[in-house]
């Protein structure tokens, strides 16, 4: 069986193609689910993909992951500088976490350059829009096989 890679994704993401486009571009989510799906098929990994705008259930997804999955890429969005609760539970975890946002969060407001999650984090990958998950699972890929 493939190595499961537990995609999570945060608030508002639901929203994307149509929300600020300017800033997370016109690609939907269920676009970037398929990106992942098909990225994962070619890599040899197996993956689940999520969206949550409630923060508890966020946290039960990542608490379940627990010695199940291999790894988590999870897109935070507005709770990146926001959870601890996220922090703490990704900690608890005992996986490998990699974070992703479409957005170069670094180029935006201030408040945006703290993340809770980045210091538990493997790897951070922001700016490169949909292709972060791509790069978060090809190095998945590399992990796995070691």
């Amino acid at each position: 069986m493939a190595p499961i890679i537990l995609i999570l994704n945060g608030p508002n993401l639901n929203m994307l193609g149509t929300r600020e486009p300017a800033t997370y571009g016109h690609e939907t989510l269920a676009d970037i689910s398929k990106l992942c799906a098909d990225t994962a098929a070619e890599l040899g990994l197996s993956t689940e993909f999520r969206q949550t705008n409630h923060e508890a259930e966020l946290i039960d997804w990542i608490h379940k992951a627990r010695g199940r999955c291999a790894g988590i890429v999870i897109n935070p969005a507005a709770w990146t500088h926001t959870s601890v609760a996220i922090r703490d539970a990704l900690v608890a975890c005992e996986l490998p976490v990699i974070e992703v946002h479409l957005s170069n969060v670094h180029k935006r407001e201030t408040f945006r350059h703290h993340s809770f999650v980045s210091p538990v984090a493997l790897g951070v990958i922001c700016g490169l829009g949909s292709g972060g998950y791509r790069a978060a699972l090809q190095h998945f890929s590399h992990l796995v096989k070691e």
